[in-house]
């Protein structure tokens, strides 16, 4: 899968996107993420990406032409089989563990651009984009956290990223309304705060029937 990422703030992503499992997804070669700074694709000296929004209001507004010029080098279009493009906004779907397992299996390519200040420009989204996309009901100063929370979401489930693939089938969230079991691991006694018995007991039957009774339901 390659990821490209539309921002203003590229350092935003030094870490999130260059550490732990997202390292060694790219390392082995199973995804490539790029970040890329919008003001490459501006036009004045200031390199300027955003303006007053028409008719007043607080604020600025992302401009239309910087993004599009970027989509044009990147090659992205809306409505291209196996991939998306994706604006980060406050009023767009909300993102969900499906979501994420939808994407990492039907997509080769997601392209984000990350929204700004008062927002972008409504004819990226109209004319641009595929979809706006919100993680949460909640407002970020920008988009490039939820772009790291979405990439990490997506890439963690492609095939080979994690140690082990089967890590990502029971955990919260791949039910609907249903959150993982509690977990354990050594001390089995750790002042006095125990393990579980049946946890020890290597009776399997009643290890999962004991996960199933104390996962947590939404």
């Amino acid at each position: 899968m390659t990821i490209n990422i539309l921002t203003t703030l590229p350092a935003l992503f030094t870490g999130p996107l260059t550490e732990s499992i997202m390292k060694r997804a790219q390392d082995k070669g199973i995804v490539n993420i790029a970040t890329h700074d919008l003001r490459q694709w501006t036009s004045d000296k200031h390199r300027t990406t955003d303006d007053h929004p028409y008719g007043g209001g607080p604020g600025m507004v992302m401009m239309v032409e910087p993004i599009d010029l970027a989509l044009q080098a990147l090659k992205a279009k809306k409505g291209t089989p196996k991939q998306k493009i994706i604006v980060t906004s406050a009023k767009g779907t909300l993102f969900t563990q499906q979501t994420a397992r939808t994407w990492a299996q039907d997509l080769d390519r997601i392209v984000f651009i990350c929204g700004h200040y008062e927002g972008i420009d409504e004819r990226v989204t109209q004319y641009l984009a595929d979809e706006e996309v919100r993680i949460g009901n909640y407002v970020l100063t920008g988009g490039e956290l939820a772009t790291a929370v979405m990439t990490d979401a997506v890439v963690r489930l492609l095939p080979g990223v994690l140690g082990d693939d089967a890590s990502s089938v029971d955990e919260s969230h791949s039910t609907e309304h249903i959150l993982e079991y509690p977990q354990f691991t050594r001390p089995e006694n750790y002042k006095d705060y125990e393990v579980p018995k049946v946890l020890l007991q290597g009776n399997h039957k009643l290890i999962e029937d004991w996960k199933k009774e104390n996962r947590v339901r939404e």
